[in-house]
């Protein structure tokens, strides 16, 4: 079933929350468009002019590597403001109350965490960008601590054991972490409600988790503006602006 009424879209996401034993929310991009952060295959994306380097060509030179840092300080600037929109809020929210267990997410900002979400039920596949991590021992190292010395150098940073140093994001071509993906296999399979928001679901191995939910048994709900590969699938697609349909659930 597809529904494009707002106030129907909410009675019917509600009704199956309160149904639902153990919920799993996995969210795209589309979620924190409406806190100023273009998908990035919207044509007017910031992504497409300061666009992440692939691993292979970050790892092939200090040079490569400066660039690389160059347009991650470039893009950090244009969404340093970005706050938690009603989407985060809601999900927070339910998180709290125990409607939901976790949420597995692609996106990169923090705006979860940030909206109050308990960091450890909050699974994300494509890393963080709000932090950096050496390639070689794994050291977390803070952005606040490599931006002056790498502005005032223009060097790459490396860590203390002489690794290079990167934004704490996955990059094309960069292996997923496995723990991150093993939890959310785990969370996938336990859950009998799986409710993806704002993703293309055509990113994979990401993309594989709601199938996968339906598979093992799962209700599966689709909140997208969006047509998506998996609507035919899923037991209800909720289609129209992200933020109003899970706004009440903020409360």
């Amino acid at each position: 079933m597809i529904i494009e009424d707002v106030g129907r879209a909410q009675d019917a996401l509600g009704e199956m929350l309160r149904d639902s034993q153990s919920a799993v929310a996995f969210t795209g991009a589309g979620l924190s468009t409406e806190c100023g952060i273009p998908d990035f295959r919207s044509p007017d994306s910031a992504w497409k002019r300061h666009a992440p380097l692939p691993h292979a060509e970050f790892l092939a030179s200090p040079q490569a590597r400066a660039l690389a840092w160059r347009r991650k300080f470039a893009m950090d600037d244009l969404y340093a403001g970005a706050q938690p929109g009603r989407g985060h809020r809601a999900l927070a929210r339910l998180m709290e109350t125990g409607a939901v267990e976790a949420v597995i997410t692609q996106n990169i900002d923090g705006l979860h965490q940030a909206a109050g979400g308990a960091p450890e039920r909050i699974i994300e596949l494509h890393g963080n960008g709000s932090y950096a991590t050496c390639l070689s021992c794994g050291l977390r190292h803070e952005l606040a601590d490599i931006r002056p010395r790498f502005e005032a150098s223009g060097d790459a940073p490396e860590c203390a054991c002489g690794g290079a140093v990167k934004s704490a994001t996955i990059a094309f071509g960069q292996a997923m972490p496995e723990e991150h993906l093993r939890r959310a296999r785990r969370a996938t399979l336990a859950c009998d409600l799986f409710i993806a928001i704002g993703s293309s679901l055509v990113v994979y191995p990401a993309a594989a988790f709601p199938a996968a939910a339906k598979d093992n048994g799962s209700a599966l709900v689709i909140v997208n503006r969006e047509p998506t590969p998996l609507d035919a699938m899923a037991d209800l697609v909720l289609r129209g602006d992200i933020g109003a349909i899970l706004e009440p659930f903020a409360a």
